[in-house]
Order: structure tokens, then sequence, then C-alpha cells
């Protein structure tokens, strides 16, 4: 199992920030779509690294059309030398039609076909397959010289798709090359509900297992080596935990658990902006299912042990402020358990 790390939030630390990355022994780094770009992020790191992977933990893909995406990712995947992933999530309704002012419709179906949409036109670009992609959400049929870019030696980047839900976790499975396991997951949600779903995608797709296929983190992890250092760490997780069970879309993760009705609780009080008093609805039994709890040296075996059979890669997941000395510690102490 490879241990990841997440870029720093300030673009302005990002060269500065991979390169540690690179140096502390992580084997990747991943940037997200919060604030800023994560394409320049993407290319930041890239210039400033030279072995570790480089990738979107995501990229909103409904933001972009198929166009937009295999054009940043193509030369993405060039700059790195074929250390660029393209990693996608779909956001969800209001962010896409009130963020973005983009459609939205059928997210598992349309993110199916972005991504084929996509493939397609690397092939145009990679093989010379002439482009002619017809779907229900997008068509590109038009290719000239003048707009094509020169083939190169990596080729398109591998596409990681994000995903709760059995169906889009399906479409991960079936088009994708890997998958970010969201870290409002529990391993029961995993085995019963996500595994199934992206094996039934393989399927679909004439591919048996998940052989090739990569299971990413990020995973919880709350970590503290003092009281006072654990205290601040549960009370920043139950908080982010709080905030994802707040949405609809994650529902079903709960009430796996038998505990739907809390995320009614968490949706009413987000709707009052009352997000200080979300993480009191968040019980330890909850917190134990999402995340591994204690010291350095306790998180690491525990971790390596609940989801080390699963996924190929990991990062870790830390909604807090902790000392950087700390996750050095916890990646010795993983990379000794695995």
């Amino acid at each position: 199992m490879k241990i990841d790390a997440s870029l720093p939030d300030d673009i302005g630390a990002t060269q500065a920030g991979a390169a540690k990355i690179e140096d502390d022994g992580y084997a990747g780094a991943w940037t997200s779509e919060t604030k800023h770009d994560p394409f320049l992020q993407s290319l930041q790191a890239a210039m400033a690294t030279e072995s570790i992977t480089i990738g979107t933990a995501i990229a909103i893909g409904f933001a972009r059309s198929p166009m937009t995406l295999a054009a940043t990712s193509y030369d993405l995947a060039r700059y790195a030398k074929g250390r660029f992933v393209l990693g996608l999530g779909s956001q969800i309704k209001p962010h896409i039609e009130r963020r973005f002012s983009m459609p939205w419709s059928a997210p598992a179906a349309r993110m199916r076909e972005l991504i084929l949409a996509t493939r397609a036109i690397w092939a145009t670009w990679h093989e010379g397959v002439k482009l002619d992609f017809r779907g229900d959400f997008y068509t590109h049929t038009l290719m000239t010289p003048f707009f094509t870019p020169e083939p190169h030696e990596y080729g398109p980047p591998p596409v990681f798709l994000a995903a709760v839900g059995e169906k889009m976790t399906e479409v991960a499975g079936e088009v994708g090359d890997g998958f970010f396991v969201h870290p409002f997951t529990t391993m029961r949600y995993l085995e019963q509900v996500t595994v199934p779903a992206l094996l039934r995608g393989r399927a679909k797709a004439g591919k048996d297992g998940l052989d090739g296929f990569v299971i990413n983190g990020p995973s919880f992890v709350t970590v503290g080596r003092t009281e006072a250092e654990l205290a601040s760490a549960i009370q920043g997780t139950k908080a982010r935990i709080a905030f994802y069970g707040s949405t609809p879309a994650y529902r079903q993760v709960l009430e796996l658990h038998g505990w739907g009705e809390t995320q009614d609780e968490l949706n009413a009080l987000s709707k009052q902006s009352r997000w200080d008093d979300m993480a009191n609805v968040i019980t330890d039994e909850m917190l134990h299912e999402f995340s591994v709890v204690g010291t350095p040296a306790e998180v690491g075996p525990k971790l390596v042990a609940k989801v080390g059979k699963v996924f190929e890669r990991l990062t870790f997941y830390s909604p807090y402020d902790a000392e950087p000395a700390l996750w050095s510690e916890l990646l010795a102490a993983v990379t000794t358990a695995a």
C-alpha cells in the first residue's frame, strides 16, 4: 500500500510543499478543487518533483467539457512525464448549477459519457483515430490539424473517479482506471456496497475482478500524542464527519448503520448555519466507524489492518491542525506495519 499526501492549500507554497512531500518519502501528492484551480497546482507540483505521482483528488468533472478536460490533462501528463493522474468527481447539483452555471442531469450516465468522450478525444490526438463521439450529453465530431496537439511518449493519464452512490461507483469500475473512496465511508459500506458496485462495473467492461484497478484513499485518521492533541483531533474529525453527513447524497452510508435519523438532524442544523453544533451529533461509535483513533504508534497498524487488503494507495485525511512531526511518525508507523 502506497501512502500519499495532500498538497498545501496555500498555492504560493505548492512547489515547496510538493518537494517536501517527495523528500519525506510519500508516494504521491494530491490536490483538490476547493478554493484554487487543481490543475495549476498539479503543474506546480510536477515542476518541483521527480518521481512521485501527482494528481487531482478531485477536479470537478461537470464544471468542464470533455474537450477542456482532455486538453489540460493531456498536457499535464506530458509536463509530469507520465506521473499525472486525472481524478474526477461530480460534485452535487446545487454547486454545478448555481456555482458553476453548468447543466446537471443523470449524474452517473453523464459522468460515464464525460469520461468516454474525453478518452475519444485522446484517441484522436494520441492514436490518430477520427473524432466521432456522439452521445446523449456530449458530441465531439470536429478536430482539425491546427487544433490537434502532437502525440507525446507518455500518453493520456489514468482516470480515477470519486463516488459514494452505487450507480456512480459502477461507472468508476466500468470506465475508470481507479477509484477514490470518499472519506465519508465505513468498512461495512466499502465491503457491502462499494466493492460489489465496482465489480459490477468491471464486469460491464468485460473485465474480471479488480486486477489493475487502483482503489485509493483518503481515509480519516484521528491522531494525537497527548490528551490535548487527541481531543483537538477528535473535535475536528467529528466536525468534518458531521459536515459530510448533512449532505442528503451521503445518507445511504448512515442508513447502512441504522443512523438515518442522524442525517435529518445534521441537515436541519446545516440549514440553520449551526455548524459548531453539528460535531456534537456525532457519537464516539460513529467516530470509530469512520476513523482510526489514537497515537501515531497505535493508528499505524490499525489503519493497515483496516484498509490494507483493499486500498492500493492511501492518503491521511485529517481535518484539524497538527504538528508536521506527527505525520512523519504516522507515516513511519504505517510503513512499518505494512
